[in-house]
């Protein structure tokens, strides 16, 4: 049913741009520093709309959405529009900014969603358009196309990633219980989706105690999408990770980071870089580690997303430094009883500031995921 008020071409320019937004998913969390884009070129010659071209930014970073597009449509660019999920950049690399390729090749129309904070990029991507003649739509879904580049907008603005966190809690609101290692709360579709987390994000970050009593891997175990595994952080100031641990054992094929004191054992250290393991030096505060300064870290590393799956500690330690952007709860059916380890957050109590962005059921468990503006 069309909504009244609303063009057929504003229909269109939301069809395609809710499809370039759903394309540039697929490069999420490999695409370095810079945010994972999409652009479809689309062109009507008088018998309907037809996508000629398609990008999204690569692995890596480069070459971005744009160029990949213009590349796939040769001169069928010419005369055509292009939907991009974040402002073109302006600024003169090794190539020309992809503004400028925008023009070059002739598109008539530019349809954006996301604005750029990068202070090379800001505004000055549409105003190298408007000044060739190109019509610009700017914040075309743009809460959406935020949302999915949370991460590059909160590295942009705040000099550090976006934390995600992540529990499952059981029916009787606990996490797990001490001693016992992994327990499973959720079921398998909650288990898929928390694989997909990890596939389109930067980091997984867990505490020692988490990686002691539960061993993970953390990797992406679903099938098509093994070499998607993030990076695993460990926050360990003593160094008292295993070297049997299954962390370590693939430390060789997906990166391993810990935090540490840049006192501690300096054997246990070297043992563990031997086997691939990479040091981050961390500041203390409180008897425990600066988390403020570690994100900082992490994003001059490159890391624009953090998935925390840590235990009950860690959660209120991100939660306490007000350094989460996204809270996500997975809730199963079954209890643990009065042993568990009690959820450090429910949906009852949420921090002010959050607000729902959406819930779903997964099976026999639920799911639910809050946002606070950045």
């Amino acid at each position: 049913m069309d909504e009244p008020g609303v063009t057929a071409q504003e229909r269109q320019d939301r069809r395609y741009m809710a499809a370039a937004l759903r394309l540039s998913r697929r490069n999420a969390g490999r695409t370095s520093t810079n945010p994972a884009v999409g652009t479809i070129i689309v062109r009507d010659d008088g018998a309907g709309p037809m996508i000629v071209g398609t990008g999204i930014t690569a692995i890596g970073g480069r070459p971005h959405a744009e160029t990949e597009a213009l590349a796939q449509a040769g001169e069928l660019a010419r005369g055509a529009t292009a939907y991009v999920t974040l402002e073109p950049c302006a600024h003169h690399g090794r190539t020309p900014p992809c503004a400028s390729a925008l023009v070059t090749a002739g598109i008539a129309r530019v349809v954006g969603a996301a604005s750029d904070p990068d202070t090379r990029v800001s505004g000055k991507g549409y105003a190298i358009l408007r000044e060739a003649g190109i019509e610009v739509i700017e914040r075309l879904l743009s809460a959406e196309a935020s949302e999915q580049m949370a991460g590059y907008l909160i590295r942009s603005l705040n000099k550090r990633p976006e934390v995600i966190l992540k529990i499952a809690i059981s029916a009787d609101r606990k996490i797990g219980t001490v001693g016992q290692g992994q327990i499973a709360i959720t079921g398998e579709a909650a288990r898929r989706e928390v694989h997909l987390m990890r596939a389109e994000a930067d980091a997984v970050l867990i505490g020692i105690g988490t990686a002691m009593e539960d061993d993970p891997a953390l990797t992406v175990r679903l099938p098509g999408l093994e070499n998607r595994s993030p990076a695993r952080i460990v926050l360990d100031r003593e160094i008292r990770l295993p070297e049997s641990s299954k962390l370590v054992a693939g430390a060789d094929r997906i990166p391993l980071y810990i935090a540490a004191d840049p006192l501690a054992d300096q054997h246990k250290k070297a043992a563990l870089e031997r086997r691939g393991v990479r040091f981050i030096g961390t500041e203390a505060y409180g008897g425990r580690i600066a988390l403020p300064e570690l994100m900082e870290d992490l994003a001059a590393l490159g890391m624009a997303s953090v998935l925390v799956e840590g235990g009950a500690a860690v959660a209120r330690a991100f939660l306490d430094d007000g350094l989460v952007d996204r809270i996500v709860l997975f809730h199963g059916p079954g209890e643990i009883g009065p042993a568990g380890i009690a959820t450090p957050i429910d949906p009852d109590h949420i921090p002010p500031g959050f607000r729902k962005l959406r819930e779903m059921r997964l099976g026999e468990d639920s799911y639910a995921e809050w946002a606070r503006d950045f």
